[in-house]
Formats: C-alpha cells, structure tokens, sequence
C-alpha cells in the first residue's frame, strides 16, 4: 500500500534563496554536488542527481510551492510519486515543507532518509556558506 512522508526543515535564508536552491538547475547542482536539469515552467522534465531522480514539474508558483511527479530511475517506467514542497517566511528566514505521497511502503523510510542526506543536510551547508 502506497505511504507517504512529511518532513519540515527550517533555514535562515529569505525565501526567495530557498525556493531558488530546489527550482533552478545551476543552484540544485551546487547544494547537491550533482548535475540537474530544472525546467523554469511547469511541465517539462526534470532529473536531479545526475539522473538518478526524474519527473516532471506540475507545479512552479515563486516563492510559495512546488509540485513534482518524482521517481528514482530504477523504479518501474510510469510508476511515480508526488513530491510538495511548500515555502513560509520572510526575507531572513525559511520554513520549507515536504510531503511525499504515493511512496511504496517497503522504500518510504529509505526515501525519508534520503531527503535528509541529500537534500536538507547539504542544503543547509550549502547556505552557511554563502
């Protein structure tokens, strides 16, 4: 049966940093250490990590929300998540939340974990250094 996650990051960047950080190609390969192609509108194609994520952007509202159908690309063809990342702040600081839906039970820790190494834990490096 199909699981879900929901983890809630904080930052002391504005917004617009954070947003930017997830949604543009050069800025996601930089936290991530990875190659990523992000398309600037919704519906086009993405892959992260060097291709071992892929989906397609649903939705890209600035600032305030993403919504991806997301999947690693060694799941069945066709077989997809939906991953939301919802933005809250101000100029100094950031509240991102991650919900994660459509996850088979058996990987959902694995992908839980995973947002933390890949993505919060570098993200949050990535913005101390800037």
């Amino acid at each position: 049966m199909p699981t879900a996650i929901s983890q809630t990051v904080n930052f002391d960047v504005s917004v617009d940093r954070a947003y930017r950080a997830i949604a543009d190609s050069d800025e996601h390969s930089a936290f991530t250490g990875a190659p990523a192609e992000i398309p600037t509108e919704p519906g086009g194609a993405f892959t992260t990590h060097g291709g071992a994520i892929e989906g397609l952007m649903l939705e890209m509202s600035a600032n305030q929300r993403i919504v991806q159908a997301w999947r690693p690309a060694d799941w069945p063809q066709g077989e997809y998540s939906v991953v939301r990342y919802e933005f809250e702040g101000d100029d100094t600081n950031v509240q991102i939340t991650l919900t994660h839906t459509g996850l088979p039970e058996e990987g959902a820790a694995h992908i839980a974990e995973g947002w933390e190494q890949q993505y919060w834990n570098p993200l949050g490096e990535y913005f101390s250094k800037a």
